[in-house]
């Protein structure tokens, strides 16, 4: 996946690298124990999930995936792909917001 983003992932990314939103820096594609993250941010312990259709036959393992991560601090986040794609606005505030809630 890190060097076949989604569209989404791409497009996120794009956003969140190199302290773009709001100084904080993110790291894709980041090995957590067994599970690999789409992006996450070490300094505020946020998680970012950016989710395809084939989440929807994984609804109970990314529940397990989410509950591990939130029982070692980290907040998670999930947006689907199509938010990223059409409403990556919205997506980028509600980040924002989560960070500054965390901080």
């Amino acid at each position: 996946m890190r060097h076949e983003p989604t569209d989404a992932e791409a497009l996120l990314w794009r956003h969140l690298r190199a302290g773009r939103l709001a100084g904080h820096k993110f790291r894709r594609q980041q090995p957590m124990g067994r599970f690999i993250v789409d992006f996450v941010c070490f300094e505020m312990s946020i998680v970012v999930e950016v989710d395809g259709g084939q989440h929807l036959e994984a609804q109970a393992a990314d529940a397990a995936r989410t509950r591990w991560l939130e029982a070692r601090g980290l907040q998670v986040l999930r947006f689907w792909n199509d938010d990223v794609l059409v409403r990556s606005e919205h997506v980028l505030e509600e980040i924002i917001r989560v960070l500054q809630h965390r901080a």
